[in-house]
């Protein structure tokens, strides 16, 4: 079986589909690996340890999508990369399926196997393939770096001869796994936390982290059988924005992590609450 992997085309994308060592284990089963020149370069690794690690190296991206039965990658493909793609092969990657039906269709039309990262079910069975909660638990850690970079002050509470700087107010809205890594990681820098989340249960999660939990009553929420929020009514999302605006002005940092699965996510800060923090 040939398996290809092309590198990442989107500006400011350093992450690869797959490293040597994973190579390596897949060439020792039996795969042959055609790995686009370039693949690991913004991951640190260089064209030389892929091929050590036994893969073919190739300067020539069409001839990745044109000859691989199976083809690694992060984001979706282009239309014009799904007309490149071998016909009956085996596409794997981030997709956005419910989002993306014109994708989806060319697949089809084309007659290719397309297997969505996200879609992969949350169970023990699966957990090495959980895509999605990594790289959520990086993206709650990453947030708080790049807001606390872009702030105009500290966030821990810090005493020196000249004064005391108070701890910076951060709220969060989501307690999911992007949501849990933002408030770990805020506390840990030492703001003041606060958060938010749809589904009451996650609360103690909140508070063994240190953080508040902020409570408003939107009446009758629930999550599904993965653990994700189900979509509000407009009234109940009507309720949140106006249960959460003060918190809003209160903060100086304010981080959205929720999601709804398979849909696009709801707008839950507008400009009225925002025009209102505190400068």
């Amino acid at each position: 079986m040939l398996i290809g992997v092309p590198r990442e085309l989107l500006p400011g994308e350093h992450r690869a589909a797959m490293i040597p060592a994973n190579v390596m284990k897949l060439t020792r089963a039996g795969a042959e690996m055609l790995i686009e020149s370039g693949l690991g370069a913004g991951a640190g690794f260089s064209d030389e340890e892929y091929a050590k690690a036994g893969a073919h190296i190739t300067h020539d991206r069409e001839e990745v999508f044109s000859r691989s039965e199976v083809v690694l990658r992060l984001h979706k493909p282009s239309l014009e990369d799904i007309g490149k793609l071998k016909q009956g092969c085996i596409h794997v990657s981030f997709l956005d399926p419910f989002n993306e039906a014109g994708l989806i269709d060319a697949f089809r039309d084309k007659g290719i196997t397309s297997i969505s990262m996200e879609m992969i079910p949350r169970s023990t069975r699966s957990q090495k393939m959980d895509a999605l909660s990594s790289q959520a638990n990086l993206a709650g850690y990453v947030m708080v770096l790049l807001a606390a970079s872009r702030l105009p002050r500290i966030l821990p509470m810090m005493m020196t001869p000249a004064g005391t700087l108070k701890p910076a107010n951060v709220f969060v809205i989501g307690a999911g796994v992007a949501g849990l890594q933002a408030i770990a990681t805020a506390k840990r820098l030492g703001a003041k936390v606060v958060a938010f989340d749809t589904r009451s249960v996650v609360a103690e999660q909140v508070q063994s982290l240190g953080a508040k939990f902020l409570e408003i009553d939107l009446g009758e929420t629930g999550q599904t059988k993965d653990g994700y929020a189900v979509q509000l009514t407009p009234e109940q999302l009507e309720k949140q924005k106006q249960g959460q605006k003060d918190q809003i002005a209160e903060s100086d940092l304010v981080i959205t992590t929720a999601q709804v699965f398979g849909r696009k996510p709801p707008v839950l800060v507008t400009r009225r609450p925002v025009d209102a923090i505190r400068l």
